[in-house]
């Protein structure tokens, strides 16, 4: 199903730089960031082998607070496709997450328990294939604190094409100067280049399109991605 080298990023040890922390009562949490699980799942499968589908998406309570915001929480059910580099073969994983969302706005509320909830799903769905995914912070028996690196992978398949052009796949890097779209990094969306092209991910690509197509980048409808030239970006 996997090649060797998917295999050697997949039971690699999980990056410390990787794991962010959040305190949540008087207990920290340790967590990988949805943007970080989807672009790793991107740079692992590679563009289009692999997918995700919401099965369910309901809301499970909704109440307000002592500050007199509106509580809502959603839960969601995600299942994962995952195919190997000729499509011929494929697995697939379903797993449940929750969110909760918290504003003075119903519809603020709605959108961000229901977005809370899928990104979470996506996140315990994928955990199934290993540590990359987060699954060894699962383990309270493992020490995170190291500083061991995750192999680069790079998709060789001749059919695998990303972003316009029909050019060939390779590995990704973050881009140098954030700054340049620092409207969009204050948003939690990053900008990673690979090869001549500059890629905008993150868990609000699509709800944010119309201030990410103002920063000149287009839609690949193939590759799915938001993309601009190097020589072209600001």
């Amino acid at each position: 199903m996997f090649n060797e080298k998917q295999k050697e990023v997949l039971d690699s040890e999980l990056a410390s730089k990787r794991i962010k922390t959040r305190q949540k009562g008087n207990i920290n949490l340790s967590y990988i960031a949805g943007f970080d699980i989807i672009e790793t799942a991107n740079l692992i499968f590679g563009y289009g082998n692999w997918s995700y589908s919401i099965s369910k998406l309901e809301k499970v309570s909704q109440e307000t607070n002592q500050n007199q915001n509106i509580v809502i929480c959603y839960k969601a059910i995600i299942e994962v496709v995952i195919c190997d580099i000729q499509h011929s073969r494929e697995v697939k994983r379903e797993d449940v997450g929750f969110g909760t969302g918290i504003a003075k706005t119903l519809a603020d509320a709605h959108e961000s328990g229901a977005k809370e909830a899928v990104t979470d799903a996506i996140k315990r769905t994928l955990r199934s294939f290993g540590n990359q995914f987060g699954n060894s912070l699962y383990d309270k028996s493992r020490n995170h604190a190291n500083n061991q690196q995750t192999p680069q992978i790079q998709n060789n398949n001749s059919q695998q094409k990303h972003i316009p052009n029909n050019q060939q796949q390779s590995f990704q890097q973050p881009y140098q100067n954030q700054q340049d779209f620092s409207q969009l990094t204050n948003l939690g969306l990053s900008v990673i280049q690979q090869d001549e092209y500059l890629i905008v991910v993150g868990d609000g690509v699509f709800e944010n399109k119309e201030i990410i197509k103002q920063h000149g980048f287009r839609w690949d409808g193939t590759s799915k991605s938001w993309y601009i030239q190097l020589s072209q970006a600001s």
